[in-house]
């Protein structure tokens, strides 16, 4: 098969003044595709100059000429290069010596590919070559290029130095894949041809994947709301009424957005914009029912710009980054998993966005919730706020109005603990304990149109009504079934969790104090003890719109610690099973620990609420049961309970692993000292993600079967799979499983990091280091023996001959954390070690 011609030219047209502008050819083969295919493509074109003749000019500081310029030097040489591409069958000796202009040239002609250690590029036109890789290679017809494809696996590329004419075959899954990414990216931004390089198509995996998290995905998830995008941003997928329209809803307590929202809607009349004032009391369950009726999107922060041409006040949204590419909202704790990626990748500007934003959803809503839409207002999620705060404040900190930023994410923070997860009904008085407890009335109407038909028909054939009549008549209390209000109960409470859904919750959700919400809680009273006393004096004073009736308007740290110390002692009554060496679930009702084996044990170690003892008897007796192929598995299978027909898997349950439960026992088990096991857990993460990512054509998912190991990424249970159905390239990923790929490539070695870009099982890892740790071992008793014999026999211990040989410092305390885990376990404490900060 022939590769398609390139239509660019292979000089570029130049003046008779030389420019004085210089291009430069060596653009980072590993740049944005913003960058690689948009404004700075242009000046590729000229890649090629490298073979307009084989010279390149010496750097002389003799030379009398000024410094090579590329632009002139071509055009005083275009004819003498002329000549020897020519005559290179009739070489002249004399032009060996000859001097053009000053510089001496070589007489021979090179390769159109001579190149020597230059990389090599192709030059491709993108609308055929496309045409032609799919049709060779995508068998299965999904615009994607994967194992499961039966193509030939190979297609020739013409090369960018000998103007498309010479040929290379680029080969196999993975580079003929991303040959795809990069073709669709190219064809997106508009390149009809272009100079690609292979470094694109080889790159190793590892680092492709972070690559494109920071630099496509990240900006890809970003949003924004504003006058800009609200036609866009407030639809709504999921508003089922007769008039779907764009709506946003404002609190009373920002006057100037709700100005602004309605002189856009005045300005677009064809918008169909619906602004509307929020009530006073907007979590009331009846006011968020009526509101079903007209959902819309509630405001979220925003800023200050340069006001209209006619002197009126304008805003701009902040940003913030969305789960996956199909939502436009603001989620919960979402935004905080985010938040660990996003830092690690430099974004503080938006992980300081989303704190605000949080802010003022607990300022005017009285809590950060589960996402900000009209339906969402009686239901938050798991509270991250204080230890998000920190974190960004501790990269910003350097910024003159970084204090006040944590001092108000403080106050937002006191007025959620207080007002949400204090009170009635969240709060339960008799065990002193928290549970997910939202308010709400009838149906949950954020879901699928078809959702509940199995749950409310037979109640509909009861009442003898149709489904929509029934569905209305129950939401509006005309009929009663006490049964249904206890399924929805835990039906939202279930989604408040998270954790939607789990056998672990299901019909009991309500009930249950669990251990990650009650592990939060500790840790937001630890945050703010610790806070108040290091910043703020010991004396935090709360401002009216921030005070919680009933308060005190005075916070100290020692309450606070009071408040911790008080939980942690209830979760040990009640929650640790010493036997078993794991925290469960408290079932307020019953009044006994549910014993379900859950991922959400390790929540204790990362807030810090258990003891070294307790810590180390979970690494011994509960990771064993969740750790598999692919890192930690939601909970256990035995306590799952078997599946099928009339008991469908759970999304939340084994075999299904969720990045938020990586990243937590990471850096619980960093905590604690158990470095070399989060090291573990979070290869086997990164491992998975990375093997979907190159056999799957860089597929990156919201959730994975960690017990897969070909197809992780293929989850069928209840809501699919978000991330999966794209066409020729990935451009979002998901938002909490690209923070966990870069911040566990934070936790591993650089030993770990080159394993992984060959991507290379935990297994076969593991085998590597001890064949080579054994072979280490095997030379140093050699040598110990010999040393022996020369001496007398005297006893080395084996930490003593390893620590003689002239390894490098980061070897020396791998080992030394291997073979001295058993007393560093036992005698490690919570405190800070050397990756605490994760």
């Amino acid at each position: 098969m022939s590769s398609p011609k390139a239509g660019l030219p292979i000089h570029t047209t130049t003046t008779s003044k030389p420019s004085t502008r210089r291009v430069s050819l060596e653009l980072d083969p590993y740049a944005s595709p913003a960058e690689y295919y948009g404004k700075s493509h242009g000046p590729r074109k000229v890649a090629k100059s490298r073979t307009y003749s084989a010279v390149s000019p010496p750097a002389s500081p003799r030379s009398p000429h000024p410094p090579y310029d590329p632009q002139p030097y071509n055009k005083r040489h275009s004819s003498a290069s002329r000549v020897l591409t020519k005559h290179s069958e009739q070489h002249d000796p004399a032009l060996d010596q000859a001097h053009v202009g000053g510089y001496k040239v070589s007489g021979r002609r090179s390769s159109h590919d001579a190149q020597g250690n230059a990389p090599r590029r192709f030059l491709i036109n993108v609308e055929q070559t496309l045409m032609d890789l799919l049709a060779r290679e995508d068998t299965d017809h999904n615009i994607q290029i994967t194992i499961e494809d039966s193509g030939p696996k190979t297609i020739p590329l013409g090369t960018a130095a000998s103007g498309g004419y010479r040929r290379f075959d680029v080969r196999g899954t993975y580079m003929l894949s991303n040959l795809l990414q990069e073709l669709t990216l190219a064809k997106k931004y508009g390149r009809k041809q272009i100079v690609l390089d292979e470094a694109r198509l080889n790159e190793n995996p590892v680092n492709r994947m972070a690559r494109l998290i920071k630099d496509q995905f990240w900006p890809n998830l970003t949003r924004r709301i504003d006058g800009s995008n609200i036609f866009q941003v407030a639809k709504d997928p999921k508003d089922w009424t007769k008039d779907p329209r764009p709506r946003i809803y404002v609190p009373r307590g920002a006057p100037e957005q709700y100005e602004y929202y309605k002189r856009v809607a005045a300005e677009h009349p064809d918008m169909r914009l619906d602004v509307q004032w929020l009530a006073e009391d907007p979590g009331n369950d009846e006011y968020v029912r009526d509101l079903n009726a007209a959902p819309g999107l509630l405001a979220i922060e925003m800023e200050r710009i340069e006001d209209t041409h006619d002197g009126k006040p304008n805003f701009r949204g902040l940003p913030f980054v969305v789960p996956g590419g199909r939502f436009n909202e603001l989620y919960g704790w979402d935004s905080y998993m985010e938040t660990l990626g996003l830092l690690v990748n430099g974004r503080e500007d938006l992980c300081e966005a989303m704190v605000r934003h949080f802010c003022f959803c607990i300022r005017h809503y009285g809590k950060i919730l589960n996402a900000n839409r009209s339906y969402y207002l009686c239901r938050s999620q798991p509270p991250f706020l204080t230890d998000m705060a920190l974190r960004v404040y501790d990269h910003i900190k350097h910024k003159p109005d970084s204090l006040e930023f944590l001092r108000r994410a403080l106050l937002a923070a006191i007025k959620d603990y207080y007002s949400t997860w204090m009170s009635h009904p969240r709060y339960d008085p008799v065990s002193g304990l928290s549970r997910y407890v939202p308010g709400g009335l009838g149906v949950p109407p954020e879901t699928e149109a078809t959702h509940f038909v199995h749950i409310l028909t037979p109640y509909a054939k009861k009442h003898n009504m149709t489904f929509n009549e029934f569905v209305d008549a129950y939401n509006y209390g005309h009929v009663f079934e006490p049964d249904l209000d206890q399924y929805f109960l835990h039906d939202r409470s279930v989604r408040e969790s998270g954790h939607d859904t789990s056998y672990r919750l299901e019909k009991v959700s309500a009930h249950l104090a669990t251990v990650d919400l009650n592990s939060l809680l500790y840790k937001i009273e630890c945050d703010i003890g610790r806070t108040i006393r290091a910043f703020f004096g010991d004396s935090l004073t709360i401002p009216p719109e921030w005070h919680v009736k009933g308060h005190s308007t005075i916070e100290t740290s020692s309450n606070w610690d009071r408040r911790a110390t008080k939980r942690r002692k209830i979760m040990e009554k009640l929650m640790w099973d010493e036997e078993k060496g794991m925290f469960f679930d408290y079932n307020t009702v019953k009044k006994e620990q549910t014993g379900y084996e859950s991922a959400t044990t390790f929540w204790a170690m990362w807030a810090g609420a258990a003891t070294p003892k307790q810590a180390n008897m979970m690494v011994q007796k509960a990771l064993p049961k969740l750790e598999v192929h692919g890192g930690l598995v939601s909970g256990s299978e035995e306590s799952r309970g078997p599946v099928g027909i009339n008991r469908p898997n759970r999304q939340w349950d084994y075999p299904f692993g969720w990045a938020p439960q990586q990243i937590l026992a990471w850096t619980s088990l960093i905590r604690y000292g158990f470095e070399e096991e989060a090291q573990r857990l979070a290869y086997r993460w990164i491992y998975m993600c990375t093997k979907a990512f190159v056999d799957f054509n860089g597929v990156v998912v919201e959730k994975y079967d960690v017990t897969r190991q070909i197809d992780p990424h293929k989850v069928t249970a209840e809501y699919g799979n978000q991330g999966s159905d794209f066409k020729g390239v990935a451009t979002e990923g998901f938002g909490w499983v690209n923070a966990s790929y870069v911040y566990g490539l934070q936790i591993v070695n650089a030993h770990m990091k080159r394993a992984l870009g060959a991507v290379t099982t935990w297994d076969t890892f593991k085998k590597m280091t001890e064949a080579a740790d054994a072979e280490e071992a095997a030379d140093v008793l050699k040598k110990a023996n010999e040393h022996d014999k020369s001496v007398g026999k005297v006893h080395v211990a084996e930490h003593v001959r390893y620590t003689a040989l002239p390894h490098s410092h980061e070897d020396q305390v791998a080992h030394k954390a291997m073979h001295g885990s058993e007393e560093r376990k036992e005698h490690h404490g919570p405190g800070e070690t050397k990756a605490a900060h994760l």
